[in-house]
C-alpha cells in the first residue's frame, strides 16, 4: 500500500491534464495564506470545506422551481447542486480540465440562494433597495443582492462563525461568475456555467412533467429534435456537444445549432414555468414572508444571530445575510412566530 502526497498528484495533474486546465500548484493562492495541506491538493481542499460547510447542508430545503415542495422526487437546490457538479465533471473530464476545481465551483455555485428560489432573491433585494430609498427596479436597486456574489461573501465571511472558508480565489471566481455578463477566469469555471443552464433547462422540463403542468407535447418542437425528447437524450446532446466544439475551438463553447435549441427551451420555460403558471401560483405569499420577515429583523437588530453581525455592516445587510441563509420551511416557521397569535394556556 502507498500513499500518494500533494505534490505527487500537482505533478500527476502536469502530465495528465491539458496545457489549458488550472494547475493546483499554480494557483492564484488565498485570501489568507495557509499551509498546504499533505494529501490535498488546494482544489481538492476547498471542495471539501464546501461539502463539509452548513450552507452547503441547508440547500437541501431551499426551494428549486416548486416552493416547498412535499413530493420525494421534485428537485430542492441541493440535488441541482449535485446535477450541475455531475454535469461539470462530465465536460471537464474529456477535455483534460481540472476536475477537482471543476467539482469544487460547481458545489459552491448557489450557496448564496435565498429561501424560495428566485422569488426570495427579488423580494430580498426589493427590501433592501427600498430600506435605501432606492428605486427596486433602478440598476443600483438590481444589484443590492444577487445570490451568486452572496455566495461568495458567504465563503469568504460567513461561514465558520464569521471566519470564512478561505477558498482559493479560482473557487471564488468561477462562483461569483457562473452567471452574469462576465466569464470565469479559469476554462473550469466557464464550463460550470455551461452546466448549470444545461442542469436547470432539462431538470426543471422533468419536474414539470411529474408535476403534471408541461407535457413532451408541450415543448418547442425545433429544439426538441436538435435537444431529445427524453431528459437523458437532452443532456447526452449538450454535453457531447460542449466537448466537441470546446475542442474545436480552444475555449469553453456550444455549437450554434445547440445553444440556440437550449436557449429556445429556456425561454419556453420563462413564458409557461418560471415567470407564470401553476408552479408560480405561492410566490406572492413566498415574497410577502420574506418582506415581513427583512421589516421585522431590521428594526429588531438585536434578534438577529451574532455570526451575522460580526464584520459591522449597515443593519440592511446584516439582515439580508441572515435572511438568505435560511431554508425555506425555517422562514415560514420563524414568519408564523413572529406573526401568527398562539392560544393562551394558564400556566
Amino acid at each position: 500500500m502507498w500513499v500518494t502526497m500533494r505534490e505527487d498528484m500537482e505533478r500527476r495533474e502536469h502530465e495528465l491534464l491539458a496545457p489549458e486546465a488550472t494547475f493546483a500548484d499554480a494557483s492564484r493562492g488565498r485570501e489568507h495564506p495557509e499551509e498546504p495541506d499533505l494529501l490535498r491538493t488546494c482544489f481538492q481542499q476547498d471542495r471539501d470545506r464546501i461539502l463539509h460547510s452548513k450552507s452547503f447542508r441547508r440547500l437541501a430545503n431551499k426551494t428549486q422551481v416548486f416552493l416547498a415542495p412535499e413530493g420525494d422526487h421534485y428537485r430542492t437546490r441541493l440535488t441541482h447542486t449535485l446535477e450541475v457538479s455531475q454535469v461539470a465533471c462530465a465536460i471537464a473530464r474529456p477535455l483534460g480540465l481540472n476536475v477537482d476545481l471543476t467539482e469544487a465551483i460547481a458545489l459552491g455555485h448557489d450557496l448564496g440562494h435565498t429561501p424560495f428560489g428566485h422569488a426570495g432573491e427579488r423580494a430580498l433585494r426589493a427590501a433592501r433597495a427600498r430600506y435605501r430609498g432606492i428605486d427596486p427596479a433602478s440598476s443600483e436597486g438590481q444589484d443590492l443582492f444577487r445570490h451568486n456574489q452572496q455566495s461568495v461573501r458567504i465563503v469568504r465571511l460567513l461561514e465558520r462563525d464569521g471566519k470564512g472558508l478561505n477558498l482559493t480565489l479560482e473557487v471564488m471566481d468561477g462562483m461569483c461568475c457562473h452567471t452574469g455578463p462576465l466569464p470565469a477566469m479559469t476554462p473550469e469555471g466557464r464550463i460550470v456555467a455551461r452546466a448549470d443552464r444545461i442542469a436547470y433547462v432539462v431538470h426543471d422540463i422533468d419536474d414539470a412533467e411529474r408535476a403534471g403542468l408541461l407535457s413532451e407535447a408541450d415543448l418547442p418542437t425545433a429544439a426538441c429534435e436538435v435537444l431529445g425528447r427524453t431528459a437523458s437524450q437532452r443532456l447526452e446532446t449538450m454535453v457531447q456537444d460542449v466537448v466537441r466544439t470546446s475542442a474545436e475551438e480552444g475555449d469553453i463553447a456550444m455549437s450554434e445549432r445547440v445553444w440556440q435549441a437550449l436557449m429556445e427551451m429556456r425561454t419556453f420555460l420563462y413564458d409557461n414555468l418560471y415567470l407564470q403558471g401553476d408552479a408560480k401560483s405561492e410566490e406572492p405569499k413566498a415574497e410577502h414572508v420574506l418582506t415581513g420577515l427583512f421589516r421585522h429583523f431590521v428594526n429588531h437588530l438585536d434578534e438577529v444571530p451574532g455570526e451575522y453581525r460580526l464584520h459591522d455592516d449597515a443593519p440592511d445587510v446584516q439582515v439580508a445575510d441572515y435572511l438568505s441563509s435560511m431554508t425555506d420551511r425555517y422562514a415560514i416557521r420563524l414568519y408564523e412566530h413572529l406573526n401568527v397569535p398562539k392560544g393562551w394556556s394558564l400556566r
